[in-house]
């Protein structure tokens, strides 16, 4: 391909295009005319000497060779981005910049508490949107307008830079005043009530049904590789939640080790036990757009929530060896 006949417009024109697989929505996301759009993909076709965008009865559907462009597309905007804007490095001390950042309930219990006693001192200014889950989707991250992602993801758009926090095991909750604390077997666990908790991935979460054991998660998924099953008898997506109801006597939760010895400290009334069965370790991530991956703002978050958690690691790593 000859250089000199693209058009660096054309790259923003492919890149909405390959987003929103819509030429009417891409029109005026970018404040063109529908007719100039529609140019702009024959031109982007005959460059690439690819369809890119196919019509079916599901509409506009990406080529494999689109597939296989739209990271690469989106790298090279970001890089241009970062070329044109002012060199100056951000100096948290005096911003007042506010980061959205989206997390699981998780995450907002066992490492922003941490975050937010850095920032206080560091940067006392920069404020904190924080997001759940269900308020947003996977494009709004890649588009730029939330800052980061913090959650155990099944899946994630390739084009995301991410790192991992920390991994975490599982921990089982009950009242000190459960019958089962003294005899804590496969047996008792799988004849007592259990609460469930999790959210994981994007966007609004379904209702579940204690019969749903592909989609209840890594508890349930590895009860049912030793061919068991526990009783739900409640369904939460809020951890906080989920260690005030392991007080009954009558219930156990099983929630990451890490949220589960924050609830423990403190309360004599709620016994930590490890499960009676192996579940895998998880990861906890963090992901982020490439188009904020250049951003001296975002690059010192970053850095900051990294730090914060590797120190969130030691203490539930001490916080272990002691109970």
């Amino acid at each position: 391909m000859n250089l000199e006949r693209v058009d660096l417009n054309l790259l923003v024109y492919l890149d909405v295009l390959l987003r929103e697989r819509n030429v009417t929505k891409s029109a005026s996301i970018l404040g063109i005319t529908q007719p100039a759009m529609s140019n702009g993909l024959r031109r982007l076709r005959e460059t690439f000497d690819d369809p890119l965008l196919v019509r079916t009865s599901e509409g506009m559907v990406p080529t494999e060779r689109a597939r296989e462009l739209q990271p690469m597309i989106r790298e090279v905007l970001a890089v241009i981005e970062q070329a044109v804007e002012p060199s100056t490095d951000f100096d948290a001390a005096s911003s007042d910049r506010v980061f959205r950042i989206m997390t699981s309930d998780y995450g907002e219990a066992t490492l922003l508490p941490r975050l937010l006693d850095r920032l206080h001192v560091e940067a006392p200014d920069v404020v904190l949107d924080i997001l759940t889950p269900s308020d947003m989707s996977f494009l709004e991250v890649e588009r730029g307008q939330v800052d980061l992602v913090i959650n155990r993801f099944d899946s994630m758009p390739q084009s995301f830079h991410q790192v991992t926090l920390w991994c975490d095991s599982f921990s089982c909750l009950l009242s000190a005043d459960n019958p089962i604390v003294e005899d804590f077997t496969l047996d008792s666990y799988l004849q007592g009530n259990h609460v469930w908790v999790s959210k994981t991935g994007m966007g609004a979460g379904l209702g579940l049904t204690p019969k749903d054991t592909k989609r209840l998660g890594w508890v349930d998924e590895a009860l049912a590789r030793i061919g068991c099953q526990r009783h739900i008898s409640v369904f939460t997506r809020h951890y906080q939640s989920a260690c005030q109801l392991a007080e009954s006597k009558s219930l156990i939760v099983t929630i990451p080790s890490k949220a589960a010895l924050q609830a423990q400290e403190g309360n004599a009334g709620i016994v930590l036990k490890a499960p009676p069965f192996e579940i895998p370790l998880f990861e906890l991530k963090m992901a982020w757009s490439p188009l904020l991956q250049r951003n001296s703002a975002h690059k010192w978050l970053r850095r900051t929530i990294v730090e914060v958690a590797k120190a969130v690691e030691e203490e539930a790593a001490a916080g272990g060896a002691k109970s």
